[in-house]
């Protein structure tokens, strides 16, 4: 499945949504959209956050963010 960044600036993220984050990824749970959270970097002054997602295609994840998100990019890794 392809992978995609985008980032969120200027949003804070709260420590218990942080946590519930971790766990679906964890868990591999996909959401209604087929998205799935790989990674999540974020800035604990709430200067931004960056997502790393797995999604069937770029609507998926505009969809799966409410269509709150900049650029959203497909992505390749080395692993």
């Amino acid at each position: 499945m392809p992978k995609f960044i985008d980032f969120h600036p200027g949003f804070q993220i709260a420590p218990e949504r942080v946590a519930q984050i971790r766990q679906d990824a964890v868990d591999g749970r996909s959401d209604q959209y087929g998205v799935r959270q790989l990674e999540l970097y974020y800035s604990p002054d709430g200067k931004g956050v960056y997502c790393v997602l797995e999604a069937p295609d770029e609507s998926a994840v505009r969809n799966h963010h409410n269509g709150n998100c900049n650029e959203v990019i497909r992505v390749e890794s080395l692993l």
